[in-house]
């Protein structure tokens, strides 16, 4: 166990970081960032509020000190911070990093998958929410086809990454894309991951009534395929992950809603403008940035994370109510990566 590693008020290590690379997006998805908010006019932020690679490289040696072991590298959409292996590369270097992975639509892979691979990143999960050329473009809201998103999956396979793919469900907009989806990606032996639809950010127009459940979602899958557990890989797994029977390929379910794991959460995120969040849901952030541009040495920067984390008591899934996500501003899922 590293001697430095920190623990929050419910003794949750840090063990997981998520970077936020860049704000923008090529997708407008409903459940995400509608086009109605974030629009031809939105102001997203400019090249010079972004985290630099040199400032994120310095902040990963810092949190590797602390105990952070895993990367991910998110957005908006991060295929769109141009010279991103480059990041990688540096990050691919820092004692303590075991694993970097990446949150992608995949729209751009076809191109990056090789390099990004080359530059050290093992891992991408690929958001795709539907099969459904319509039901997909509908979501998207770019009139973007699945067609695109297969190729890039297809061209990070070929580069040799591993890959997931998370489908976000929600009630009547995608629900019945339930059973194709798990078809299709159990006969080509990729992992699934089903996201429970969750409140995360004010303009996503969340409630209880829109979600399908974990359970519900097994029951329909049960229909068709047998499913067996899977035992926890290692503490703060987030995925409820099962087996189809007879096979080696997996389906897991994010369950932020029906069966919160807060009791075992050991990841923070930092947005693109350097940020600090310790909660995806979180109100507010403890600027970085800052600190990496001012005079303070890393053991500084260091003492001000410990800080943080040390005094951290988040656990807002575990007290979700209609009040809380009614009254609760909460930062936007773009902005503070997934």
């Amino acid at each position: 166990m590293n001697k430095n590693m920190v623990l929050d008020k419910w003794k949750r290590p840090l063990q997981d970081l998520r970077i936020s690379v860049i704000d923008r997006c090529n997708f407008r998805c409903t459940y995400c960032m509608p086009k109605e908010i974030f629009g031809k006019d939105f102001a997203f932020l400019p090249p010079e509020q972004l985290l630099t690679f040199d400032e994120i490289e310095r902040l990963v040696k810092i949190f590797a000190e602390l105990g952070v072991k895993k990367i991910r590298l998110t957005g908006g959409e991060p295929l769109l911070r141009k010279d991103l292996p480059q990041l990688i590369e540096k990050i691919n270097q820092i004692k303590g990093i075991e694993d970097i992975a990446l949150t992608t639509n995949a729209v751009h892979l076809v191109k990056q998958a090789s390099a990004l691979k080359e530059a050290g990143l093992q891992r991408i999960n690929v958001s795709l929410d539907a099969l459904d050329p319509e039901t997909f473009k509908a979501i998207n809201d770019r009139g973007v086809s699945p067609d695109w998103v297969i190729k890039g999956i297809d061209a990070a396979i070929e580069a040799g990454l591993e890959v997931k793919v998370n489908m976000v469900v929600k009630k009547g907009m995608n629900d019945h894309e339930v059973l194709p989806m798990a078809a299709y990606f159990k006969e080509r032996g990729i992992t699934l991951r089903f996201i429970e639809f969750m409140d995360v950010g004010q303009s996503n127009g969340w409630d209880f009534s829109k979600v399908i459940t974990k359970k519900q979602m097994v029951e329909q899958l049960s229909e068709e395929f047998e499913l067996e557990p899977v035992d926890q890989d290692y503490f703060g797994e987030v995925a409820k992950r099962y087996r189809y029977k007879g096979t080696n390929t997996e389906v897991g379910f994010i369950t932020s809603v029906s069966e919160s794991f807060c009791s075992s959460c050991t990841r923070a995120r930092i947005a693109a403008d350097g940020k600090f969040f310790t909660c995806l849901f979180a109100t507010e952030g403890f600027d970085l940035k800052e600190l990496v541009r001012s005079d303070k040495t890393d053991e500084e920067v260091d003492q001000a994370i410990r800080s943080i984390w040390g005094n951290r008591t988040d656990r807002y899934s575990d007290e979700r109510t209609e009040e809380t996500v009614k009254n609760r501003k909460k930062i936007e899922m773009s902005y503070i990566g997934g």
